[in-house]
């Protein structure tokens, strides 16, 4: 597998007579396929709830989408599954996929409690455990499902804890909301820094088309453990707010840290052809007139086809233009960049304000958001959110739906 990179300026043109200038950077990351590359083994872990509320057909079809995934699961690949209401089990142990009717028999037995509640914490904690057991030379992911939010026995911060924890394990942790009552920020928190996926799950029919779609990106990972390093030359430095933000294939504010010279966002896995596109926004003090480098740009990443670690993409230099006449010079490409990256932080504003009372405010961030998809060719999106402001403007209430 190898490993493609680029870096561009959303304008690389400056007016050198500027004492400062503010551009953002796009940098693209994505795998692709070489002649000795091998299929890599999967270690996949459910971890499901069956708390009462799962009870009928949420349960059942739940059921019926795990069962698919392990039949699509290879001989090399290994599964595990942990179940949790107020407590949580291993119901499959991490293991190989030989016995497959042993693993359908014991998915068909789970039956949703109506006792107890509904403890994410502690399933988590037990899926990354079985994970961490079969992960060498593996691609290794959990689902966690819920249909609720933590109880009194359950800890938010704990699971946020337990995400970054998985992170630095190299487990990805993608997330399935099921039905109207769980909680989508804390989802979506443990899959931001598990480095994985949050989908939806509004009808239990919706199931099995969830499952697969995550499936389908797990299959498609072609490196794993990736850093982007980003090392800025002087007089050019890195917002210092909310500096760089993943905007493909999903929005995600990404936390940097310095790690000697440089400054190192983790990324984790990196699918096969599919672009991962990261926004750094920096400014820029004076420079002298002519072509300028002003950041040095490399991944750093492991092949698991080649059971290879600690792998160094080709290093990319971004260079400015600092010119006495200066003519501005937009790239289409980034612009679409930004414009997602605004979008996404409108709609977050919006969900701030409802939660905190103001539907004024929220319906103005709404339609502030649509704009900003329309300026993307983004009709389908811009007409959600507008139809969602018209919804507070004219005084009704936004469902649960709608809000997820």
């Amino acid at each position: 597998m190898k490993l493609s990179l680029q870096a561009i300026l959303n304008d690389p043109n400056f007016d050198v007579s500027q004492a400062t200038s503010q551009r953002q950077l796009a940098i693209s990351i994505s795998a692709f396929p070489s002649q000795s590359d091998v299929d890599v083994p999967l270690n996949l872990c459910l971890i499901l709830d069956y708390s009462g509320s799962m009870t009928g057909k949420p349960i059942k079809t739940v059921k019926q989408a795990a069962i698919e995934l392990v039949d699509r699961l290879k001989p090399g690949d290994r599964i595990s599954i942990i179940a949790f209401n107020d407590r949580a089990k291993v119901l499959i142990p991490n293991q190989d996929i030989t016995d497959l009717e042993n693993i359908k028999r014991k998915i068909n037995a789970l039956k949703a409690n109506w006792w107890g509640g509904t403890v994410i914490g502690e399933g988590l904690k037990l899926g990354i455990e079985e994970l961490g057991k079969g992960k060498q030379e593996r691609i290794s992911q959990g689902f966690l499902l819920t249909d609720g939010e933590n109880n009194e026995h359950g800890d938010n911060d704990r699971c946020l804890k337990l995400a970054k924890l998985a992170a630095s394990y190299n487990l990805t942790i993608n997330t399935l909301g099921f039905g109207k009552n769980w909680n989508s920020d804390v989802l979506e928190k443990i899959a931001d820094a598990a480095g994985g996926t949050l989908a939806y799950i509004e009808y239990p029919e919706q199931a099995l088309d969830q499952f697969s779609r995550l499936f389908n990106k797990m299959q498609s990972v072609g490196l794993t453990n990736s850093y982007l390093l980003l090392d800025l030359m002087p007089n050019v430095r890195l917002a210092e707010l909310k500096p760089i933000s993943q905007v493909a294939p999903d929005t995600i504010e990404l936390p940097i840290q310095k790690e000697g010279d440089k400054w190192i966002v983790r990324l984790g896995d990196v699918m096969k052809d599919i672009d991962r596109v990261v926004l750094a926004n920096l400014y820029f003090g004076k420079f002298s007139e002519g072509k300028q480098a002003i950041a040095h740009v490399q991944v750093r990443y492991d092949d698991p086809s080649l059971n290879l670690k600690n792998l160094y993409s080709d290093l990319v230099i971004v260079e400015g233009n600092f010119v006495n006449s200066y003519q501005p010079k937009s790239d289409p490409f980034v612009q679409q960049q930004i414009l997602a990256l605004a979008k996404y932080r409108q709609t977050q504003i919006a969900e701030t304000k409802l939660q905190q009372g103001d539907r004024a405010g929220a319906a103005t961030m709404l339609q502030t958001a649509a704009k900003t998809a329309l300026q993307m060719g983004d009709k389908n999106a811009a007409t959600v959110l507008q139809t969602s402001a018209t919804k507070l403007q004219s005084g009704e209430e936004l469902s649960e739906a709608d809000q997820k």
